[in-house]
């Protein structure tokens, strides 16, 4: 059994350029998070195509191994021939990810700094790395984990759909088998740089529905972003049973 939740907040923005998704096939889901880059250069329009774009390939079935690149490709496509029809465009970036998950496996992939978590028995096992300038820092040992949230370039991502590039470097997740109780966590950066990963896992310890933890870390991101310019903030809870 699927269970899920989703939330998407403006923060303190006048505009939400974040957006989520959903899509389900009989026992199969398939959920979409993006964040869109570019203030006036449409972000929310960006992040929009990349959600409807993976729906689209979702709904055309036929998951075969690849199937996420094909899912990140549609997406990087659509922004781009946006981008040549309307120069208003021209600017508009986003982060993807997607978490699909199948009768007997599940799978994600991801790009720029919107993050899947994964958690089994109460605590993390995966977090997917951030295709950004602080978590670079991270892997060459001149930070550590704990000060990319509050890094003075925390908003400089590396890799991002809507840039023209030879190869699109997204990444995917090797397949992971579909059993016992298992949770995922989608967020893009407004949500997770103001609650902490053993909030994330107390929280869920204490819920007893998806719907639940959303509320409980949302209180803990609103108090946190208390009294600042809060970010665009979205998450969406799976719990898979």
């Amino acid at each position: 059994m699927v269970k899920f939740s989703m939330l998407s907040d403006m923060g303190s923005r006048s505009n939400n350029e974040d957006n989520i998704g959903m899509y389900q096939d009989g026992d199969s889901y398939c959920f979409i998070l993006a964040d869109g880059l570019g203030g006036h250069g449409k972000g929310e329009v960006a992040s929009q195509l990349a959600v409807d774009a993976v729906i689209e390939q979702f709904t055309k079935g036929g998951r075969q191994e690849g199937f996420l690149d094909v899912v990140f490709a549609k997406a990087q496509e659509k922004i781009m021939a946006r981008q040549e029809e309307d120069r208003a465009c021209m600017d508009m970036k986003t982060t993807l990810v997607v978490l699909d998950v199948e009768e007997d496996r599940i799978q994600w992939g991801h790009i720029g700094d919107s993050r899947l978590y994964f958690l089994q028995n109460g605590k993390i096992r995966v977090r997917t790395l951030d295709h950004s300038v602080p978590q670079m820092l991270v892997a060459v040992g001149e930070i550590k984990e704990k000060e990319i949230r509050h890094h003075p370039d925390r908003n400089r991502l590396l890799r991002v759909l809507g840039v023209e590039v030879e190869e699109l470097k997204h990444q995917v997740s090797e397949p992971i088998n579909r059993e016992g109780r298992q949770a995922f966590l989608l967020c893009s950066d407004g949500f997770w740089e103001l609650i902490e990963e053993k909030k994330m896992e107390a929280t869920y310890k204490k819920a007893s529905t998806p719907e639940e933890w959303l509320q409980e870390m949302q209180k803990i991101v609103m108090k946190n972003g208390k009294n600042t310019n809060m970010d665009n903030y979205s998450a969406i809870a799976v719990w898979i049973d």
